[in-house]
């Protein structure tokens, strides 16, 4: 925006210096004709001469104005060229916003994704502790189990001890009756 302030008042110093300058020429044209005028009227000029001379002048009057209408074609140019600049600058903002929106919209896409992501892979790993979790707790239930197992043997074997322990005492029981009847048998016989 600068650069294109600067440039117009570039522009419009160098018109208003050619305007001044094109002022001082004709103005120091008219006083070179003035002074040709009185020069030749000094001289005795006629009126034809003067006549010729005022067309000349009405002829360098039109030229002057054909350049001044030259000038504001030229100026008309580049005030279009200008106003070209201007909407290619606009374009160009445009499109740089739409590309801005573009870039923020994929921001988001992504950012939904990695957050989505992120809760697949969290609910993965809860799946997988709620796997785990199970494992070693039917692990757990399977070790408690054995030794249910282990138990339920021990019991078995206190039992089958006890079993024997019994047998031995009734057999005991079974020797010390036989001893006694052998001893009743050996005391009548004595008798």
């Amino acid at each position: 925006v600068r650069e294109r302030r600067r440039e117009r008042e570039r522009e419009k110093r160098e018109r208003e210096e050619r305007e001044r300058g094109e002022r001082e020429r004709e103005e120091r044209e008219r006083e070179r004709e003035r002074e040709r005028a009185r020069e030749k009227e000094r001289e005795g000029e006629t009126a034809h001469a003067r006549e010729r001379e005022r067309g000349r002048e009405r002829e360098r009057e039109r030229e002057r104005e054909r350049e001044r209408e030259r000038e504001r074609e030229r100026e008309k140019r580049r005030e279009r060229e200008r106003e070209r600049e201007r909407e290619r600058e606009r374009e160009e903002r445009e499109r740089e916003r739409e590309r801005e929106r573009e870039n923020k919209k994929e921001r988001e896409r992504e950012r939904i994704e990695r957050e989505s992501e992120s809760k697949r892979k969290r609910g993965r790993e809860r799946e997988r502790e709620r796997e785990e979790r199970g494992e070693r707790e039917r692990e757990r239930e399977s070790e408690r189990e054995r030794e249910r197992e282990r138990e339920r043997e021990r019991e078995r074997e206190r039992e089958c001890e006890r079993e024997r322990d019994s047998e031995r005492e009734r057999e005991r029981e079974r020797e010390r009756e036989r001893e006694r009847v052998r001893k009743s048998k050996s005391e009548r016989a004595m008798v």
